[in-house]
């Protein structure tokens, strides 16, 4: 060691192009469509034929132990890779081996037919998908200078709905059968995850710049200080509220509008899941439409607390009127609304949080720690969501709580110091 700090770990300052753009998105793609088409179709079908009696409750405890796993295998992976010191860099061992191992985790899903070999299998799923997620969210902070990180971030935040769209249209549209559909949920990761890998590069950690491995320094590291880092824990206080408050408006919708809005009976001959596929296409188009618009303005302007603000009042705008007015032209206006705000939201507060890491060695662990503020929220609002529509209110109540919570997190942004 030299004394200067690993080129690895220096914040980088060339501008990246929009190849690296497209594919860092393209590989995201894959990934959300791996971890989407399972959840929105698949699990659910496997449920029906193992557990049909209770298939409701069986796909509850597969999804919620596979979203424990994810909770916890995040962080530590993205520890890992950040101590990795490959030729190929921190990132690309860990990228690949997640889509190796996912994709092969996948096809095994796809033959199981006892709850447990689902709950194993899936189980692996999320640990590898996850180790993957890790080493591609740390790849922002290691390649994208500043200036560029939320145009960058735009790029991989769409992925996320477009991968619940593309992974739903593969598996009902493209191909037909529960393992059909796993095995070319797997391809399609392992073809959007290889152009990444063969096509960038990641900057190597010298050996001599890795710290020694203690297990006691190791798990402390995932505890960050808020009294030494306020920025960082206002910042997952944040995004854990506005990830609250988006569960909570968009899990009983498919609930809400064959209850309360009564689709069915507005349309005759259509189901309320034409009508969530309807509300799911605008979301989408809303995001896409803000994210990139959002991204170039705050890189333009180096502002980005303002527009995470903006982007928290839009969302709750939208849960706000879903709770006064539950009519069918208000759930499009809500769906459009909802899809602006996320978008502008995963663009910029992506690129905020790169700002407020406390360590360049430390990036893809605190990061992990950080997206613990994207997975507890989906555990958490099964539960809160139950006990408003069944004991508290109704969908009126669920909705008013969703205001709140999103309105909470935008207030809580001002808190950020170190971040305009």
């Amino acid at each position: 060691m030299n004394g200067q700090p690993a080129l690895a770990l220096v914040e980088p300052q060339a501008p990246v192009g929009k190849g690296f753009m497209a594919l860092l998105a393209l590989s995201n793609l894959g990934l959300w469509m791996a971890l989407f088409a399972p959840i929105q179709v698949l699990l659910a079908q496997q449920m029906e034929i193992i557990a049909p009696a209770g298939k409701e409750a069986a796909l509850g405890w597969v999804t919620g132990i596979g979203a424990l796993v994810a909770m916890l295998a995040n962080p530590l992976f993205g520890a890992l890779s950040d101590r990795t010191t490959s030729r190929f860099g921190r990132r690309q061992p860990w990228n690949l081996a997640g889509a190796l191992v996912g994709a092969i985790a996948l096809v095994m899903l796809g033959r199981q037919s006892t709850l447990a070999g689902v709950t194993l299998w899936w189980c692996v799923v999320q640990l590898a998908l996850n180790a993957m997620l890790a080493a591609l969210t740390a790849e922002v902070p290691d390649q994208v200078p500043v200036p560029q990180r939320a145009l960058c971030s735009a790029w991989f935040g769409v992925t996320q709905p477009l991968g619940v769209v593309a992974g739903t249209l593969i598996v009902t549209a493209a191909v037909s059968g529960i393992a059909s559909g796993y095995a070319a949920v797997a391809g399609s990761l392992m073809l959007c995850a290889l152009p990444f890998l063969l096509w960038t590069r990641n900057t190597p950690l010298p050996r001599e710049d890795r710290p020694p491995w203690q297990w006691r320094a190791f798990l402390a590291g995932f505890w960050i200080s808020p009294r030494q880092h306020p920025d960082f824990a206002w910042a997952w206080l944040t995004r854990f509220l506005i990830n609250l408050g988006n569960a909570l408006a968009t899990l009983y919708l498919l609930y809400f509008l064959r209850d309360q809005v009564r689709y069915g009976t507005l349309f005759p001959g259509e189901t309320a899941e034409d009508g969530l596929l309807i509300l799911v296409g605008v979301y989408t188009a809303g995001v896409l439409v803000s994210a990139f618009a959002a991204g170039m303005l705050s890189d333009r302007s180096g502002r980005r607390k303002v527009h995470v603000i903006a982007a928290s009042g839009v969302m709750a705008v939208a849960s706000g009127l879903l709770a006064l007015w539950p009519t069918w032209p208000v759930a499009v206006a809500a769906g459009a609304l909802m899809g602006l705000g996320y978008g502008i939201y995963v663009a910029v507060d992506q690129a905020l949080i790169t700002q407020v890491l406390p360590a360049a060695a430390d990036r893809g662990k605190d990061l992990g720690v950080i997206n613990i503020a994207n997975s507890a929220p989906q555990v958490l609002a099964p539960a809160i969501a139950a006990v408003l529509v069944t004991q508290l209110g109704g969908y009126t109540a669920l909705f008013l709580f969703a205001t709140v919570v999103t309105l909470l997190s935008g207030g809580l942004v001002g808190k950020i110091r170190g971040v305009r």
